[in-house]
């Protein structure tokens, strides 16, 4: 099955997390997503990518909400033998001393049109490996900075290493976020000058070269989402023992420290000092990522998310039958505007049946497919703030009374987030305050079945984040490809993809979302049913035309992989 993808060079994309299927949780949230997408669409356009990632055999976690919405983790479990197939190579990735040998699955993405694109699963749960070595690769995201550490170390060294003992032919190496930076020191292992051409107290490694093999994408302005790790660590970890010709750490602390960071190992600046090409993903976040990092130009490919994947099934067979060929070339979503409004209002009504079932199914809340859905769903943490649309509860059952409307949350909070936990038990206290004024319910666990139904039935897609501290988001651009208007804050993708009135609204605050909410969004959807059905062709026909994963590849392709 491998020799396929061998017959040509591949662009080598690296990320920590990738969402390949719901029953694979080797994802957290939207990092992953994104990386799936990438993915998907790669193989939908034929595009030579092979992808690298852990196995993360315990997942990031299950999701269970206690009586009094506390969260409760539970190792999400999978058996990677029922979904990939095991690969003969094994390399080894010295830490701390210790030779740490790493196997590999395949994965693969199939097309429906028939491209495929092939998944490296990184494992270190080998019988060569002691016991603890043998977990490095099970809990994404999880334990302290010395295993979080050794992950990224199984990553990049051992990614680059086991595609080279698979005889993969890698054109460029793409780093989805900073986790993967240790690659380009592996790069930098292979790619000296010959001893004859230095002059005295220059540097053995050819960084221009590595330069030009590598491409960044940063994803958040967050300074928490950003890894740094001690150098005392990092000098514990690397430690080479003696050469026993399985060394990691190819350079001594002062090089390392010029490409990473004086004081810390930022992982975000040494991506960016040994990639050629950078980007962030949006303009502002582009913007954003220039001033943080003087001196190094970042481009903005914005994201987008992928057709066929986010698009309910009662979309899909009416852009079937209205706009053929639109799963290949979402630009032909722009013809949307013709579909009749009747059937437009029916697709949207199927989809919303299906969240309201789930719903049942998993709060025993009944909802109405009468009333507007306001759809909240995404990683519970502070900037997020989550809580926004709850500041003033009264005022919120006030605009109830007038005109109805229901929300349905979703998300987890990191395990080690203590405030994001709080946020979630905050959020299932307010939800359960409002019974019998708002219908409202907080669904457990989210994750990609439960978003996809989640975007696509929801009425109003609601994102409030703290500007500008949103890079993208792209559960928005999700609920567009199903005619779902946005009313979000002006920060991410929605400054480029706001038309107000057009495509959804514009807030920015608490005082600003209860105004739209009651005078525009409310009497237009209760009042106007031809006004509403042109604002929901409106998302189609502007946002999943420009924010879909398809345009964001190709652009890739053209921008950063041929350079």
């Amino acid at each position: 099955m491998l020799d396929e993808f061998l017959q040509e060079a591949r662009v080598a994309y690296f990320s920590m997390e990738i969402a390949l299927r719901s029953e694979i949780p080797t994802y957290a949230g939207g990092l992953g997503i994104l990386a799936g997408d990438t993915l998907r669409s790669a193989a939908d356009l034929s595009l030579p990518l092979v992808a690298v990632t852990l196995v993360s055999r315990a997942g990031y976690f299950r999701q269970e909400l206690d009586a009094e919405g506390g969260q409760i983790e539970h190792p999400a479990l999978w058996d990677p033998a029922r979904w990939a197939a095991p690969l003969g190579a094994k390399v080894g990735v010295r830490i701390e001393d210790r030779a740490v040998w790493v196997g590999a699955w395949l994965y693969v993405i199939e097309s429906d049109i028939g491209g495929r694109a092939p998944v490296i699963l990184l494992d270190t749960d080998l019988a060569e490996n002691a016991p603890a070595d043998r977990e490095i690769t099970h809990y994404l995201y999880g334990g302290d900075d010395r295993y979080r550490l050794m992950q990224q170390m199984v990553l990049g060294l051992g990614g680059v290493r086991v595609l080279r003992a698979l005889g993969f032919e890698v054109s460029a190496y793409h780093m989805n976020e900073g986790h993967s930076a240790l690659l380009g020191l592996e790069l930098l292992r292979h790619f000296t000058y010959p001893a004859s051409e230095l002059r005295a107290g220059e540097s053995p490694y050819d960084v221009p070269r590595v330069r030009q093999l590598c491409r960044f994408t940063t994803h958040t302005p967050v300074e928490a989402g950003h890894d740094r790790f001690p150098y005392e660590l990092v000098q514990r970890l690397f430690c080479d023992g003696g050469g026993s010709g399985l060394s990691a750490m190819p350079f001594d602390l002062a090089e390392l420290q010029q490409l990473g960071g004086r004081h810390e190992l930022n992982m975000t600046q040494l991506a960016l000092s040994l990639s050629a090409f950078v980007n962030g993903v949006a303009k502002r976040h582009a913007e954003m990522s220039a001033r943080m990092y003087p001196g190094y130009l970042v481009r903005a490919i914005p994201n987008g998310v992928h057709p066929y994947t986010w698009t309910a099934p009662s979309f899909r067979a009416l852009y079937d039958r209205h706009v053929a060929g639109w799963c290949h070339e979402p630009e032909l979503l722009g013809r949307a505007e013709r579909i009749p409004d009747a059937e437009i209002r029916a697709a949207h009504l199927a989809a919303k049946h299906a969240l309201i079932e789930r719903v049942r199914q998993l709060t025993g809340i009944e909802l109405s497919p009468d009333a507007p859905i306001l759809g909240f769903a995404r990683r519970m943490t502070a900037y997020k703030r989550p809580g926004l649309l709850f500041t003033d509860p009264g005022r919120l059952a006030a605009i109830a009374r007038q005109r109805p409307f229901q929300i349905v949350l979703a998300g987890k909070a990191h395990p080690r987030d203590e405030e994001g936990k709080r946020l979630v038990a905050q959020l299932h206290r307010e939800t359960r305050a409002l019974a019998g004024r708002v219908p409202a319910a907080y669904l457990p666990d989210y994750d990609l079945a439960l978003a996809q139904l989640l975007t696509a039935g929801s009425d109003i897609w609601l994102n409030t984040p703290l500007a500008p501290l949103e890079a993208s988001g792209t559960s928005g651009m999700k609920a567009a490809f199903n005619a779902v208007p946005s009313l979000s804050i002006l920060d991410g993708w929605w400054i480029e993809g706001c038309i107000e009135n057009v495509t959804g609204w514009s807030i920015d605050g608490a005082e600003s979302l209860y105004d739209k909410l009651e005078h525009t969004v409310l009497p237009l959807y209760y009042g106007e049913p031809a006004g509403w059905a042109r604002l929901m062709k409106g998302a189609v026909t502007i946002n999943a035309v420009y924010f879909n994963s398809h345009r964001m590849m190709r652009r890739y392709a053209t921008e950063a992989y041929l350079r």
